[in-house]
């Protein structure tokens, strides 16, 4: 049976056990050779009828889960990675109610899927070696508030924020983006405040010296960029737009992201907002285009190529790890294999 190319044929590809192993297994290890996820080696046997390697240097079982972000997990393969196609390739998201009645899983069980899922879509951190940008590239900055409309908040709340020196943003969540042109590829981050030094530092982190960076008329943009940066700033209070001159590329990102968190997720916390933007770039950097003509396929494929390295466990997600409330969970200790 040749590789699904939509959903209906993911679901019936998936739906056997051994397709989807097999499946799994050549995304994990391209080159045909097993190598044990705790020692590296390659001695090891496969017990056929458990789905599992034993490791002859390690002396210890292991499964295709093991060190991936599905480690832990009794969710079965094809509805994991029926839940990998849904993410990746819904536009404006998923939500884990809707999730969960397609799986047959709790709501609850969904939702740590799907953060599970958007931990996987982070892909790698970035750093000094994969900046974008560069000399005679075009570059745009933007921030944005993420939280409640004031008109659509209790009488008493919006009186308290009406009157509120700091304006309607405050206590609201920040975001950051930059959208490098040429490429066509966003990356945004969650920041703590709007303060010169913190989305400065966002930049220099991000992009390359030498590129030729837009933003608007923000306070924090006014000193400091021309030193690295070719540095050129529009007004949106007289124009959106002059000449190359504008931000409107990080406005578009942040229309689409805007209308996945209040038409799909409706409410979200600020601790897991991260995610949620990790989602969002995900599908921006990874949409069709005449350069790069990806498929739901090639989408999916490339985010479950993604599993290995990351490590989500509930405990982390909710926090309760650290709560006095809470005891330990052990999430981190399970006997092996799962």
């Amino acid at each position: 049976m040749p590789e699904p190319k939509t959903l209906q044929e993911a679901i019936v590809y998936f739906a056997d056990p051994d397709r989807a192993f097999e499946f799994a297994k050549r995304l994990r290890w391209p080159d045909g050779t097993v190598v044990c996820p705790r020692c590296s080696t390659a001695k090891n046997s496969f017990i056929k009828t458990r789905k599992l390697w034993f490791c002859y240097t390690c002396k210890k079982q292991f499964t295709i889960k093991v060190k991936t972000i599905m480690e832990d997990s009794p969710i079965t393969l094809d509805k994991w990675m029926t839940a990998f196609w849904l993410l990746a390739n819904a536009k404006n998201g998923i939500s884990s109610h809707e999730l969960g009645r397609s799986l047959g899983v709790t709501q609850t069980t969904a939702w740590f899927m799907l953060q599970r899922i958007r931990e996987v879509m982070e892909g790698r951190k970035f750093g000094a070696k994969n900046k974008i940008g560069g000399e005679g590239n075009e570059v745009e900055a933007d921030e944005t508030f993420v939280g409640g409309r004031v008109k659509n908040m209790h009488r008493t709340k919006r009186t308290k924020y009406m009157l509120d020196s700091r304006g309607p943003n405050f206590n609201k969540t920040i975001v950051h983006g930059i959208l490098d042109r040429d490429l066509r590829q966003v990356r945004a981050r969650v920041v703590p405040n709007v303060t010169r030094e913190t989305l400065q530092d966002q930049i220099l982190k991000s992009v390359k010296f030498g590129s030729t960076i837009y933003t608007d008329a923000a306070v924090a943009y006014e000193s400091g960029l021309q030193r690295t940066f070719v540095h050129d700033v529009v007004d949106k209070t007289q124009a959106y737009v002059r000449g190359r001159v504008h931000v409107n590329g990080m406005e578009n990102f942040w229309s689409l992201m805007k209308r996945t968190l209040k038409g799909t997720y409706v409410a979200v916390e600020p601790f897991h907002l991260q995610r949620y933007v990790n989602e969002q770039v995900f599908r921006f950097n990874n949409r069709a285009t005449k350069d790069n003509p990806l498929n739901d396929s090639d989408r999916f494929v490339f985010l479950m190529s993604q599993v290995l390295g990351h490590r989500l466990t509930y405990s982390d997600l909710t926090g309760k790890s650290e709560s006095p409330h809470h005891a330990p969970t052990g999430t981190r200790q399970t006997p092996e294999p799962f």
